[in-house]
C-alpha cells in the first residue's frame, strides 16, 4: 500500500474544504486535534473506516474513536445515560472519550465487534469545522503506524503515512500532546481505560472511578503501544548505557549521548506535550538505547507514565 498517494500538506484555511470532499468520497484524511492527530474517515461507511486500518497497518480487533460534529449527535450513536450526559455537558468538546452502549448506526468494524462505542468531541478549531462542514461523524485514531509514537505536528504525519493517504491538514502542534481519557460509562460508575489529559480527580465529582474492565478493549488498550523503533527503558540516569539517550524529567542528563527535557520546571502539562516529540527526535538519534526518566503519577503523571510503560513493553 506504500506510495499509493502522492501525500499533500495544506494549511487549515485550504485544507478544510479539501478534507470535507476526500472524506465524502469514502477516502482518509489526517487532521489535528488538541490531543494528537487524527486519522479521520467516515464512521458510518464500513469501506471508508477499512482504509484506516489499511493505512495504519492497525488490527482490526483494536476498536475506534468515533467524533462527532456536535452534542446532538451523541445520542445518535450510543445509548446515553443521565451521568454520561453530565459527562458531555461538563468536559466536551474536549480531551474526553465516552465508551457507552452503541447504536446500530455504527459498524462493526469500528468498535471490534463490541456492543459499546468510544464517542468524542474534539476542541480543535480546524477539527470541528471540518466535521460541521462534513455534516456526519468521523472515525479518528492517532495519524500513525499502528503501535508507533503518535504525531503530534503535520511533519510528524508526513513521516508515519506519507504515500498511504492523500492529505494531511496542518493546524500546528498539538496543545496536549497525549490522547484523550478513555472512561467506560456504566451507572455511577467510571472506568478509566486509558489516563490523559482529563485526570481520575476531575472525574471524581461525576462518579465512583476505578480501572479498566473485563471483556472491554479500548482504542490504545494493548499492552505495546506508542513505541519507538529504539528499545526503551525506564529508569533514572545513575547507571549510563553506551549510546544512550536520556528522556529527562529531572536530571541534566550527563554522560549521555543526548538528551530530551520533558520540561525544565517539572510541568506535567508541558511534559505532556512535548513527550511524544521528544520520544520521536530519540528515536532518529541512532541510540541504542532510550532511558526514560519517571514522572510523579498525580494528575497527568498517570497519563504520561501509562504511555512510557507501553512504550516500554516491546
Amino acid at each position: 500500500m506504500a506510495g499509493r498517494f502522492d501525500t499533500r500538506v495544506e494549511r487549515s484555511a485550504d485544507g478544510g474544504a479539501a478534507a470535507v470532499a476526500l472524506l465524502a468520497a469514502g477516502e482518509v484524511v489526517a487532521l489535528p486535534t488538541e490531543t494528537v492527530y487524527g486519522l479521520a474517515a467516515d464512521a458510518l461507511d464500513p469501506v471508508a473506516c477499512a482504509r484506516i486500518f489499511e493505512a495504519k497497518d492497525r488490527p482490526l480487533s483494536d476498536p475506534l474513536i468515533v467524533h462527532v460534529p456536535s452534542r446532538d449527535w451523541l445520542e445518535e450513536v450510543a445509548e446515553v445515560s443521565e451521568t454520561a450526559a453530565l459527562l458531555a455537558e461538563r468536559f466536551w468538546p474536549g480531551p474526553l472519550t465516552l465508551v457507552l452502549p452503541r447504536r446500530k448506526i455504527i459498524p462493526d468494524i469500528v468498535t471490534a465487534g463490541q456492543g459499546t462505542v468510544a464517542v468524542r468531541m474534539s476542541a480543535h478549531p480546524v477539527f470541528q469545522a471540518v466535521l460541521r462542514a462534513f455534516g456526519r461523524p468521523v472515525a479518528a485514531p492517532s495519524a500513525n503506524r499502528f503501535g508507533r509514537i503518535s504525531p503530534t505536528s503535520a511533519a510528524d504525519v508526513i513521516a508515519e503515512l506519507g504515500g498511504r493517504i492523500p492529505l494531511v491538514v496542518d493546524g500546528g502542534p498539538c496543545a496536549h500532546g497525549i490522547e484523550s481519557t478513555i472512561v467506560l460509562v456504566r451507572g455511577t460508575g467510571l472506568h478509566i481505560l486509558r489516563s490523559g489529559p482529563v485526570t481520575a480527580g476531575e472525574l471524581t465529582a461525576f462518579g465512583t472511578v476505578s480501572g479498566g474492565v473485563a471483556g472491554i478493549s479500548a482504542p490504545g488498550g494493548l499492552a505495546s503501544h506508542y513505541a519507538p523503533r529504539t528499545p526503551l527503558v525506564i529508569g533514572d540516569s545513575a547507571d549510563v548505557p553506551s549510546n544512550a539517550g536520556l528522556l529527562s524529567w529531572r536530571s541534566v542528563g550527563a554522560g549521555f549521548a543526548r538528551v530530551e527535557r520533558l520540561s525544565e520546571n517539572q510541568d506535567l502539562r508541558e511534559a505532556a506535550a512535548n513527550l511524544y516529540g521528544a520520544m520521536r527526535r530519540l528515536d532518529t538519534a541512532g541510540l541504542d538505547v532510550i532511558v526514560a526518566e519517571p514522572v510523579p503519577e498525580d494528575g497527568l503523571g498517570a497519563a504520561i507514565m501509562e504511555r512510557l510503560r507501553k512504550a516500554a513493553a516491546r
